[in-house]
Protein backbone atom coordinates (compact mmCIF):
# COMPACT_ATOMS: atom_id res chain seq x y z
CA UNK A 1 0.00 0.00 0.00
CA UNK A 2 1.14 3.52 -0.72
CA UNK A 3 -0.33 6.81 0.46
CA UNK A 4 0.29 10.35 -0.73
CA UNK A 5 -0.73 13.29 1.45
CA UNK A 6 -1.53 16.52 -0.46
CA UNK A 7 -1.16 14.70 -3.79
CA UNK A 8 -2.29 17.81 -5.67
CA UNK A 9 0.36 20.07 -4.12
CA UNK A 10 2.56 19.81 -7.23
CA UNK A 11 -0.22 21.28 -9.37
CA UNK A 12 0.20 24.73 -7.82
CA UNK A 13 2.89 27.20 -8.74
CA UNK A 14 4.47 28.69 -11.79
CA UNK A 15 5.48 25.59 -13.70
CA UNK A 16 3.68 24.98 -16.98
CA UNK A 17 4.55 21.29 -16.81
CA UNK A 18 3.09 20.80 -13.32
CA UNK A 19 0.23 18.54 -14.43
CA UNK A 20 2.53 16.32 -16.47
CA UNK A 21 5.06 16.01 -13.63
CA UNK A 22 2.39 15.36 -11.01
CA UNK A 23 0.76 12.67 -13.13
CA UNK A 24 4.10 10.97 -13.77
CA UNK A 25 5.12 11.02 -10.12
CA UNK A 26 1.80 9.76 -8.74
CA UNK A 27 1.51 7.13 -11.46
CA UNK A 28 5.00 5.91 -10.54
CA UNK A 29 4.02 5.71 -6.84
CA UNK A 30 1.01 3.61 -7.86
CA UNK A 31 3.25 1.26 -9.81
CA UNK A 32 5.40 0.66 -6.74
CA UNK A 33 2.46 -0.29 -4.52
CA UNK A 34 1.97 -3.73 -6.07
CA UNK A 35 4.27 -6.38 -7.42
CA UNK A 36 3.46 -8.85 -10.21
CA UNK A 37 0.66 -11.13 -8.97
CA UNK A 38 0.22 -9.19 -5.72
CA UNK A 39 -1.95 -6.13 -6.41
CA UNK A 40 -1.35 -2.99 -4.41
CA UNK A 41 -3.50 -0.15 -3.21
CA UNK A 42 -2.84 3.58 -3.46
CA UNK A 43 -4.50 6.30 -1.40
CA UNK A 44 -4.27 9.89 -2.64
CA UNK A 45 -5.37 12.83 -0.53
CA UNK A 46 -6.51 15.70 -2.77
CA UNK A 47 -8.37 18.96 -2.38
CA UNK A 48 -8.98 19.00 -6.16
CA UNK A 49 -10.65 15.66 -7.01
CA UNK A 50 -12.12 17.10 -10.24
CA UNK A 51 -8.69 18.16 -11.52
CA UNK A 52 -7.93 16.27 -14.78
CA UNK A 53 -4.75 14.75 -13.34
CA UNK A 54 -6.61 13.25 -10.40
CA UNK A 55 -9.50 12.03 -12.56
CA UNK A 56 -7.09 10.37 -15.01
CA UNK A 57 -5.17 8.67 -12.18
CA UNK A 58 -8.37 7.29 -10.62
CA UNK A 59 -9.59 6.08 -14.02
CA UNK A 60 -6.17 4.67 -14.95
CA UNK A 61 -6.42 6.69 -18.17
CA UNK A 62 -2.86 7.67 -19.01
CA UNK A 63 -3.56 8.03 -22.74
CA UNK A 64 -6.62 10.20 -22.10
CA UNK A 65 -4.62 12.46 -19.80
CA UNK A 66 -1.81 12.83 -22.35
CA UNK A 67 -4.31 13.64 -25.14
CA UNK A 68 -6.03 16.25 -22.95
CA UNK A 69 -2.71 17.80 -21.93
CA UNK A 70 -1.56 17.97 -25.57
CA UNK A 71 -4.84 19.58 -26.64
CA UNK A 72 -4.58 22.21 -23.88
CA UNK A 73 -0.99 23.03 -24.81
CA UNK A 74 -1.90 23.32 -28.48
CA UNK A 75 -4.84 25.61 -27.68
CA UNK A 76 -2.60 27.84 -25.53
CA UNK A 77 0.35 27.76 -27.96
CA UNK A 78 2.64 26.22 -25.36
CA UNK A 79 5.49 23.78 -26.05
CA UNK A 80 5.72 21.72 -28.14
CA UNK A 81 3.21 23.77 -30.19
CA UNK A 82 4.84 27.12 -29.43
CA UNK A 83 8.09 28.56 -28.12
CA UNK A 84 8.83 30.24 -24.81
CA UNK A 85 11.72 32.29 -23.52
CA UNK A 86 12.12 33.45 -19.94
CA UNK A 87 14.07 36.58 -19.09
CA UNK A 88 14.85 36.94 -15.39
CA UNK A 89 16.36 40.08 -13.90
CA UNK A 90 18.03 39.92 -10.48
CA UNK A 91 19.58 42.64 -8.33
CA UNK A 92 20.35 43.26 -4.66
CA UNK A 93 17.90 46.17 -4.60
CA UNK A 94 14.24 46.00 -5.60
CA UNK A 95 14.53 49.58 -6.94
CA UNK A 96 17.37 48.58 -9.29
CA UNK A 97 15.55 45.55 -10.65
CA UNK A 98 12.21 47.40 -10.99
CA UNK A 99 13.82 50.32 -12.85
CA UNK A 100 15.51 47.94 -15.27
CA UNK A 101 12.31 45.90 -15.70
CA UNK A 102 10.35 49.08 -16.57
CA UNK A 103 13.00 50.06 -19.14
CA UNK A 104 12.81 46.61 -20.72
CA UNK A 105 9.01 46.76 -20.74
CA UNK A 106 9.08 50.09 -22.61
CA UNK A 107 11.46 48.63 -25.20
CA UNK A 108 9.62 45.30 -25.55
CA UNK A 109 9.13 44.21 -29.15
CA UNK A 110 5.65 44.06 -30.62
CA UNK A 111 4.54 42.17 -33.68
CA UNK A 112 2.74 39.24 -35.17
CA UNK A 113 3.36 35.75 -33.87
CA UNK A 114 4.69 36.61 -30.42
CA UNK A 115 3.79 38.36 -27.17
CA UNK A 116 5.81 39.70 -24.26
CA UNK A 117 4.30 39.01 -20.84
CA UNK A 118 5.54 40.88 -17.80
CA UNK A 119 7.37 42.14 -15.97
CA UNK A 120 6.12 40.24 -12.96
CA UNK A 121 7.78 39.03 -9.79
CA UNK A 122 9.52 35.73 -10.49
CA UNK A 123 7.95 32.73 -8.70
CA UNK A 124 10.91 32.91 -6.33
CA UNK A 125 10.79 36.73 -6.03
CA UNK A 126 13.78 36.91 -3.68
CA UNK A 127 16.50 34.32 -3.99
CA UNK A 128 19.84 34.47 -2.16
CA UNK A 129 19.28 38.16 -1.36
CA UNK A 130 18.50 39.03 -5.00
CA UNK A 131 15.16 40.60 -5.99
CA UNK A 132 13.90 38.94 -9.18
CA UNK A 133 11.51 39.99 -11.97
CA UNK A 134 10.52 37.88 -14.96
CA UNK A 135 9.41 38.42 -18.54
CA UNK A 136 8.01 35.61 -20.65
CA UNK A 137 8.27 35.77 -24.43
CA UNK A 138 5.63 33.53 -26.00
CA UNK A 139 6.10 32.79 -29.72
CA UNK A 140 4.41 30.75 -32.39
CA UNK A 141 6.41 27.65 -33.29
CA UNK A 142 7.67 29.24 -36.53
CA UNK A 143 9.03 32.38 -34.78
CA UNK A 144 12.61 32.26 -33.54
CA UNK A 145 12.88 34.01 -30.15
CA UNK A 146 16.66 34.58 -30.24
CA UNK A 147 16.69 37.43 -32.82
CA UNK A 148 13.79 39.14 -31.04
CA UNK A 149 15.59 38.98 -27.72
CA UNK A 150 18.90 40.11 -29.21
CA UNK A 151 17.39 43.28 -30.70
CA UNK A 152 15.26 43.89 -27.58
CA UNK A 153 18.26 43.74 -25.25
CA UNK A 154 20.36 45.91 -27.56
CA UNK A 155 17.86 48.74 -26.99
CA UNK A 156 18.30 48.80 -23.20
CA UNK A 157 21.40 49.38 -21.08
CA UNK A 158 21.40 46.82 -18.28
CA UNK A 159 23.23 48.21 -15.22
CA UNK A 160 26.19 46.23 -13.90
CA UNK A 161 24.37 45.60 -10.61
CA UNK A 162 21.52 43.84 -12.45
CA UNK A 163 22.02 40.28 -13.64
CA UNK A 164 20.02 39.09 -16.66
CA UNK A 165 19.35 35.43 -17.34
CA UNK A 166 17.77 34.30 -20.62
CA UNK A 167 16.38 30.79 -20.92
CA UNK A 168 15.06 29.66 -24.32
CA UNK A 169 12.41 26.91 -24.06
CA UNK A 170 12.85 26.72 -20.27
CA UNK A 171 12.39 23.40 -18.58
CA UNK A 172 11.52 24.99 -15.25
CA UNK A 173 9.75 28.25 -14.50
CA UNK A 174 10.99 28.88 -10.98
Amino acid sequence: MAGVVDADLGLNGGDLRAAERTFQLLHQVGGRAGRAERPGRVLLQTFQPEQPVMRALVAGDRDGFLALEAAERKRAGLPPYGRLAALILAAPSSDQVDTTARALARAAPAGDGFAVLGPAPAPLAILRGQHRRRFLLKCRRDVRPQPLIRSWLAAVKIPHAVRLQVDIDPYSFL
